[in-house]
């Protein structure tokens, strides 16, 4: 069944000035062609990032800047302000949207839809949802667009610092998510993410909650592997541009 195919981009920020306004301009952007609420979180601000998110507060549906337990925290205020059935989208200061796909409407309450992500100007990663994703972060949230009704209430667990969107990932695919991929959905992803610190043992944690020591097990080996044999990271779904 499809929808309405409204898409609500979230942005979650802080003290990031430099980066903010880019990404609302690539907001600003598809809104000419796609049907898109925009929701800017802001963590207390000190510096001029309320400057800018006013300065385009006609673009913005909700906004609020107050103190929060950190960008998970954040982002859980994001999905609640997003409408009922809408798809949501999570872009970070920096983050920005290159293509949206064409058509919306044709995606139900069920899907997850996803796409490429470009990672500074140097490499694209390749999303996977198949067995990879019982692994490692396959899916990046610069081109992931989740339907709400798939998870009404706030869905990312606080306790995880750098990889709760992952664990919400796995936690969609144990629900029976239908992923869809298409090659027109292409975002955009600033170096220098949380997600670029990473934090191995946090994923371990991660498989093993949601899959099982087994698969937890194997997520280690891998990541061990490529420590001892650098050639295998030519195996990682990173292709330079």
């Amino acid at each position: 069944m499809s929808g309405s195919g409204k898409i609500s981009a979230v942005t979650v920020v802080r003290n990031d000035a430099a980066h903010l306004e880019r990404t609302i301009l690539s907001v600003i952007e598809q809104k000419a062609t796609s049907l898109i609420d925009y929701i800017v979180i802001d963590g207390g601000s000190t510096d001029e990032t309320t400057a800018i998110i006013r300065k385009y507060s006609e673009h913005i549906i909700y906004w609020v800047s107050e103190p929060d337990a950190g960008i998970y925290d954040a982002m859980n205020k994001g999905w609640s302000a997003a409408e009922d059935g809408s798809f949501i989208l999570f872009l970070g200061a920096g983050d920005r949207i290159i293509s949206l796909p064409e058509t919306m409407t044709r995606y139900g309450p069920n899907d997850v839809v996803y796409g490429s992500v470009q990672i500074g100007e140097t490499c694209v990663f390749t999303a996977r949802t198949d067995f990879h994703l019982k692994l490692y972060n396959s899916l990046h949230h610069q081109a992931l667009l989740v339907n709400k009704s798939l998870h009404p209430a706030p869905p990312f667990n606080c306790n995880y610092q750098i990889y709760a969107d992952f664990d919400f990932n796995q936690r969609l695919k144990i629900a029976g998510a239908h992923f869809v991929y298409t090659p027109d959905f292409t975002g955009y992803a600033r170096p220098g993410g949380v997600s670029d610190r990473h934090c191995f043992a946090e994923t371990v944690r991660i498989v093993a909650s949601n899959f099982g020591f087994l698969w937890a097990a194997l997520a280690f080996s891998g990541y061990y592997a490529m420590k001892v044999f650098p050639v295998l990271k030519r195996l990682r779904p990173y292709q330079e541009l």
